[in-house]
């Protein structure tokens, strides 16, 4: 792995956790034994514990938002791989509640298969679980893809308001309900100039031209159906946020919140403007921008990319959106 600064490709992730944990051990507790972080401290309200998780590459995403007001554990598996169903299993049983457990899952097969078995097990042992599964991605909105729609940027979306609705101590079906609907109000597409650098290889794992963009690209470097050549940023932004507000359930919206991400190798300049270009776009459309987060937040190894997420907002869930949070990468 010429291009990654680690040791070896099996252990960049063990070594990069062991490090996350140092660095913010006043938030989080890592238990290497059984592969996941957990919060230290939290409301104590909180009836039902919040778990996600995925395969790793996507940080900050998921463990940087284990903390107050957020996750109650994440478990990273591998470099795009789906954690193992024990380190669910584990981290579920450590953090649940006197009303079980909440599992966030991304719309993937092998995540879907190993919280599934997790969750089987819990039942095994009398601990109430749910499953939110996000499935917001636009690009794969198919009759011809049988998985469905990819889980992508709206994850954190889901995370977040899901966190504030769990520390005023709601329980497992109603944060459950909670978590669908605003699964259900979210879309997501994702471009990219270059692909992500392979671990195990260093070699980029698809090669696209001078000129092309890449429209629809997944969070593990999935390429799109076809590519697109490059036109100025404001009208790109223009026909991604059509497409987006013409997606949301019951047509556009007159207000949304919005997640500006990059996928790894944007810079923040280059981010910050393409907020712009969706402010515009959104007010030329007749819909207020009434929240907006922009960075690098779900990210797909080095991607030189970004995506956008709108959730046709209401008052109950900005409301939420504004509640406090403190972990590792939540900015706000």
């Amino acid at each position: 792995m010429p291009l990654y600064f680690a040791d070896s490709a099996e252990s960049i992730v063990p070594d990069a956790l062991a490090g996350f944990a140092s660095a913010h051990a006043d938030l989080v507790s890592h238990h290497p034994d059984h592969g996941y972080l957990r919060a230290r401290g939290g409301s104590a309200q909180r009836r039902v514990g919040l778990v996600s998780g995925g395969g790793s590459g996507h940080e900050p995403l998921h463990a940087g938002f284990v903390g107050a007001g957020m996750l109650d554990a994440a478990c990273p598996g591998r470099i795009f791989a789906s954690p193992h169903n024990r380190q669910i299993f584990e981290a579920s049983r450590a953090v649940a509640g006197p009303e079980g457990v909440l599992h966030i899952v991304k719309n993937y097969t092998g995540d879907r298969i190993n919280f599934g078995i997790a969750a089987e097990r819990l039942a095994h042992e009398g601990i109430p679980c749910a499953r939110v599964l996000v499935d917001d991605d636009l690009a794969t909105d198919s009759d011809d893809i049988a998985v469905g729609r990819r889980g992508t940027g709206a994850t954190l979306i889901v995370e977040k308001i899901l966190g504030a609705a769990a520390d005023e101590g709601r329980g497992l079906e109603d944060l459950a309900a909670l978590g669908a609907e605003v699964t259900r109000r979210s879309r997501s597409l994702a471009v990219a100039s270059a692909a992500h650098t392979a671990p195990g290889s260093g070699t980029p794992a698809f090669e696209l031209p001078d000129g092309v963009w890449e429209y629809g690209v997944g969070i593990h470097g999935e390429r799109a159906g076809s590519t697109t050549p490059a036109v100025p940023l404001t009208q790109f932004v223009r026909t991604m946020t059509d497409r987006l507000l013409a997606a949301l359930p019951d047509g556009p919206r007159p207000r949304v919140l919005a997640l500006v991400n990059g996928l790894g190798a944007t810079t923040s300049l280059e981010l910050y403007g393409i907020l712009h270009a969706l402010t515009k776009a959104l007010d030329d459309n007749g819909v207020a921008l009434d929240r907006s987060l922009t960075g690098t937040l779900v990210s797909a190894l080095d991607m030189r990319g970004f995506s956008l997420s709108l959730l046709a907002a209401d008052d109950e869930l900005l409301r939420l959106w504004d509640a406090p949070a403190r972990t590792p990468a939540w900015p706000l």
